[in-house]
């Protein structure tokens, strides 16, 4: 927790600050291993919660060298905080317009910005790092669940309830993506042209492509990857289009390392696929940044000259969408080293169930 405070620190003063002030649940955890509702400010040497009584003592008990401090909700919370930044070169991620207004009438010169808690969450330390790995052997698991229970007749919602109920029982749970009403994406036959397809109760029939987008979140941290099963016979164009995808996805792992740029893994894929003539059908990024939100900085993407540095934590996922047909894509999270480490073990070959 010392380091990740004081790398927090760091980025606060290149934009000229000295106390960092974070509302949102995931920076707060970040720079206090506790997540709930509150306001952490951290400050050399100090790192105070300000909290709601209701908070007051799971805060004392998750977070790490903190000093807990109780106000009432809404506007007391925020008056606390006025009390003990004042007079200070402060920055905040708050995201409300109007707590904004009401700090700046106390604090003219607050700052709102969350670069410097996006940079200093960047890069993965090594206690991060054993928890993503974990994250992604349930999900794994899950994957093996997924090519013995997988059948004809199924729906698309059985199978999500089945996932969810083996990945709660091992700690692993919904990220609560405000942009989905399901936690998991599967999409079979024509529902996976779609990228992010709503969970429906569309029944498999012989001959689907399933599009199978595991994002769950494990003691905080999210792992994240996709595999496409087969449902009895799929037909040749299907399985064309599988391997153009597998082997697209093999050409952007192969270019992830340090020193290389976010763009030139996205190139990579995208220059395969439209090699073999199914460039339109590509129509996302290649990946993003995981780590306490589903996506984090950086963006691997064509317009990205973000450079990779070691231990960043990325997904490198091409796809391939027909519409009204079915979709491939194939997703990986990888931690970025020499080597890099791919943090998933389940087959990508096709699973035919």
């Amino acid at each position: 927790m010392r380091d990740r405070r004081k790398k927090l620190l760091k980025y606060a003063a290149d934009i000229d600050c000295n106390v960092l002030v974070t509302f949102e649940p995931e920076n707060l955890f970040y720079m206090t291993g506790f997540w709930g509702e509150a306001i952490g400010v951290l400050e050399a040497g100090k790192t105070t919660i300000i909290a709601p009584e209701l908070e007051v003592g799971r805060a004392k008990k998750e977070s790490v060298d903190c000093q807990v401090v109780t106000a009432e909700r809404g506007v007391g919370l925020v008056a606390s905080l006025i009390a003990r930044i004042k007079g200070k070169k402060i920055c905040t991620d708050c995201q409300s317009y109007a707590t904004m207004q009401l700090l700046r009438k106390s604090v003219p010169s607050i700052k709102h910005s969350t670069e410097p808690f996006y940079r200093a969450r960047e890069i993965k330390d090594e206690k991060e790092i054993t928890v993503l790995k974990k994250a992604s052997k349930i999900i794994d698991q899950m994957y093996e669940v997924c090519a013995d229970k997988m059948y004809v007749g199924q729906k698309e919602s059985q199978l999500q309830s089945m996932l969810m109920s083996f990945a709660n029982e091992r700690g692993m749970f919904s990220t609560g993506y405000r942009s989905t009403l399901n936690p998991l994406i599967i999409a079979g036959g024509p529902n996976g042209a779609l990228p992010h397809a709503q969970v429906t109760d569309r029944k498999f029939v012989r001959g689907d492509l399933v599009v199978v987008d595991l994002t769950l979140r494990y003691k905080g941290y999210v792992s994240d990857a996709t595999r496409t099963f087969g449902v009895g016979k799929v037909s040749e164009m299907a399985k064309q289009v599988y391997e153009i995808v597998k082997e697209s996805q093999s050409a952007g792992l192969k270019t992830v390392r340090p020193g290389i740029s976010c763009k030139s893994v996205d190139d990579a894929c995208r220059e395969y696929i439209n090699k073999k003539e199914f460039g339109q059908y590509f129509i996302h990024s290649t990946g993003h940044g995981i780590g306490l939100e589903v996506h984090e900085f950086p963006t691997i993407s064509q317009k990205s000259q973000v450079i990779l540095q070691n231990n960043m934590a990325i997904t490198v996922e091409p796809g391939i969408y027909i519409p009204k047909k079915f979709g491939v894509r194939i997703e990986d999270s990888v931690i970025v080293r020499d080597r890099p480490l791919v943090l998933h073990k389940f087959t990508k070959d096709l699973i035919i169930v």
